[in-house]
Parts: C-alpha cells; structure tokens; sequence
C-alpha cells in the first residue's frame, strides 16, 4: 500500500508540476507581452468580453478598469484561465493522490486479511466491485447525476483493470 500511494503521489506530483511550469511559461510571456504592446493587450482583453457577451463599450470599460488594477492578474484569468483558486499545486495534489489512494487500497487489504486464503482473490474482486459500485455512486450523487451509468462505468473499469491485472499475473505465475 504505501509503494502504492508513493508511486500515485510521485506521478501525480510530477503531473501537476508540469502543469504549473506551464503556467508560469504562460504568465511569463504575457508579462511580456504586456510591456511590449499594452493597447494592443487592451484591446485583446476587451475583445474577450465581447465574445462573452458584453457590449463593445462596456467590454472597453472593463477592460480598461481591470487593466488598470492589475492587467496581469485580468490577462491570466480572462484570457488563459488561471486563478488563484484553480492554480496548479504540485505538493497538495501529491498529498490528496496518495491519500485517495490509500483510503481506497484499506477496504480490499482488510476483506483480504479477514477472508480464508484460498478465497482471497474472489473476496477481493467481489468486495472491490462493490466499492467501486459505492463510489462511483457516491461520485454521481455528489456531481448531481445519475447514479446507473456513471456507477456502471466505474464498475466496469475497475473490473477491466483487476482482470488485465489477474492476467498479467497468470503469464509469469504468480497471483497479483
């Protein structure tokens, strides 16, 4: 469990590192371009109101109103969508894979532990489709869905990836 939830922190951290690397590159280059041409950014940032539906004199008054508060902070939300809320964090990303990864690896580690040895693999798959039926509920109900076909669908790839794992394990003869 803990290699586990290392390897899920360890690639998620590298993951969402890249992302933040992207978003540094981003801002850095409006940065500049900011101090190259900051009408042409004006009139760039107004454009993107228009588009979102205000009118073209109203768009230039917001535009003008949140460059001169702060263009860079109006530049990265409005034209590249990054918040402060929504920016990449490498580091809790890291933590909250290896946490979802252990709080989901402690229901088939304990159904193995309290099941007699030669039923361990059935337990474990049966017990692991029941929990995936539970959260793939659960993650339904929490985003306002329906509940059959997202359930489904987190049942059935969670299936998919236990039997390709039971078959990668036949082929060296060994059970995983």
């Amino acid at each position: 469990m803990v290699a586990g939830a290392l390897s899920m922190a360890a690639g998620e951290y590298v993951s969402v590192s890249s992302q933040a690397d992207t978003e540094r590159a981003d801002l850095s280059l409006e940065k500049k371009e900011l101090s190259r041409d900051e009408e042409g950014e004006l009139r760039e940032l107004t454009q993107i109101y228009i588009k979102r539906g205000l009118e073209p004199k109203l768009a230039a008054q917001v535009a003008q109103e949140l460059s001169e508060k702060d263009a860079l902070e109006a530049h990265a939300r409005d034209e590249l969508g990054i918040t402060e809320a929504l920016r990449a964090r490498p580091l809790q990303a890291a933590l909250a894979s290896a946490a979802s990864f252990l709080a989901g690896a402690i229901l088939p580690v304990v159904t193995a532990y309290l099941v007699p040895v030669d039923w361990v693999v059935p337990a474990v798959f049966g017990a692991c489709l029941v929990f995936l039926a539970g959260l793939g509920t659960l993650g339904a109900w929490a985003g306002g869905a329906r509940l059959l076909k997202p359930t489904l669908r987190v049942m059935f790839w969670g299936a998919f990836a236990m039997a390709i794992t039971t078959g990668i394990g036949a082929i060296f003869h060994t059970q995983v």
